[in-house]
């Protein structure tokens, strides 16, 4: 199923959201698709990113209450998301429930640091930025409102 497809069962379920706009989108890591199957799974109701790349690309943040198409690798809509929280933290301020919702690894804050650190040194490379702990994190809160 194609992300039109999906997003088109879901608005024929829920018309108040037909004229909505969504973003489409796969998850920009090395392991995208065991992310995405824990967001399908439910395990994974959360996400973050570097502040600096919304910054950098003049992207305007994510709020509450918008939706999303899920993405795996291979183009095919897995899921359509709703916002349920976004905050901007400072990393070293990322919490423990925050590292629990992302469903990564032993779901710890530790995993999460260190997982997150080499991830967002990588990302923040390709802009001409460097990781602190004190750079600030999007933390986003899903859930899950429609699976493919």
């Amino acid at each position: 199923m194609n992300e039109k497809e999906l997003w088109k069962a879901y608005t024929d379920a829920n018309p108040a959201y037909r004229d909505a706009p969504y973003d489409a989108w796969c998850y920009g890591s090395d392991i995208p698709d065991e992310l995405a199957r824990l967001t399908f799974d439910g395990i994974k109701t959360a996400t973050a990113s570097a502040y600096a790349l919304y910054a950098a690309e003049d992207s305007p943040l994510p709020t509450v209450g918008t939706h999303s198409v899920l993405l795996d690798t291979a183009g095919n809509a897995l899921c359509v998301l709703r916002n349920t929280a976004v905050t901007v933290v400072p990393f070293c301020e990322v919490t423990e429930r925050h590292a629990y919702k992302e469903g990564e690894g032993d779901r710890s804050l530790g995993y999460w640091r260190d997982v997150h650190r080499k991830f967002f040194t990588s990302e923040l490379k390709e802009i001409g930025a460097a990781f602190s702990e004190d750079m600030l994190v999007v933390c986003e809160e899903f859930e899950v409102v429609l699976r493919a």
